[in-house]
């Protein structure tokens, strides 16, 4: 639940946030007419979304257990793929979204209705799938443990406290440092997509597309049973297995070092540097 909670909340914010942004220009410039096309590009993102994890769902159960681990295993790398791609693009563009949001909307007024749509449908959309593929691929991993509710709930939890959040910013009421927020949930959301990606080698691996399914690296099933409390928390958080493959292992190591090490390195540098425009202004 907790993995998924914390997609769905930095999804959501993120999401939350080109919302927020968008609305307010258009009522600052007096343009309220152009609220209603805005709105319905984020119902349709909303409905891409939610039909993208329908059709994952429902046209995965109509498949061969061997195609079933295939396109599980793929998505999830896909999904991997995705996330980490999100979290360092937005630690890069955090800072200057309002700018670049403002100018795409101010040229989708210029050019019409159809543009507004689609600038709202593009800026909240690619939130939305992203959730959705990295949602599912959580379901499935926790169906193998019996707890296929848990993520769902998670992830609507996450939207909720986003939405909330959103809300809470576009009303003044609240002030966090979106860059540390941001930097702290990316950090987390890394180990989490790590898991993601063991799990998602583990399933191309049944499918019999990747070797070594047979090769353990090592079993502590006896000391952390799978059943357990902290064995399910683990496997909520970090997709953890008692009794992975060696590929697992090695996949999880080679990516989850370096890929933790590049996304810290710009904080400390951005930290470095950050007293130098304090002193211009």
């Amino acid at each position: 639940m907790f993995g998924n909670y914390l997609i769905g909340l930095r999804e959501g914010l993120e999401a939350g946030l080109v919302v927020c942004i968008l609305v307010a220009y258009l009522v600052k410039t007096g343009r309220r007419d152009a609220l209603k096309p805005v709105w319905a590009g984020v119902a349709a993102a909303c409905t891409a979304a939610l039909a993208f994890g329908a059709a994952l769902e429902f046209g995965s159960q109509e498949l061969t257990f061997e195609a079933q681990e295939a396109l599980g295993g793929s998505l999830s790398i896909v999904a991997v793929g995705l996330v980490t791609w999100m979290v360092f693009w937005m630690r890069r563009t955090a800072r200057h979204l309002k700018a670049e949001l403002h100018g795409k909307l101010e040229a989708a007024l210029q050019t019409g209705t159809a543009a507004l749509v689609l600038t709202a449908f593009l800026a909240v959309g690619r939130e939305g799938l992203e959730t959705a593929l990295f949602v599912w691929t959580s379901v499935r991993a926790a169906a193998d443990t019996g707890g296929s509710a848990a993520p769902v709930t998670g992830a609507l939890l996450g939207i909720a406290s986003a939405v909330a959040l959103s809300w809470l910013f576009y009303r003044g009421a609240l002030r966090i440092d979106l860059s540390r927020f941001f930097t702290w949930t990316g950090g987390m959301l890394v180990v989490v997509a790590a898991g993601v990606l063991a799990y998602g080698v583990h399933d191309l691996q049944e499918a019999r597309i990747l070797g070594g399914l047979p090769d353990t690296a090592f079993d502590i099933s006896t000391t952390i049973p799978p059943d357990s409390w902290y064995g399910t928390l683990l496997k909520g958080i970090f997709n953890f297995q008692p009794d992975p493959t060696i590929l697992q292992v090695v996949v999880w190591a080679l990516y989850l070092v370096p890929v933790l090490t590049l996304f810290l390195a710009p904080a400390s540098r951005q930290g470095r540097r950050a007293p130098a425009p304090d002193t211009a202004r």
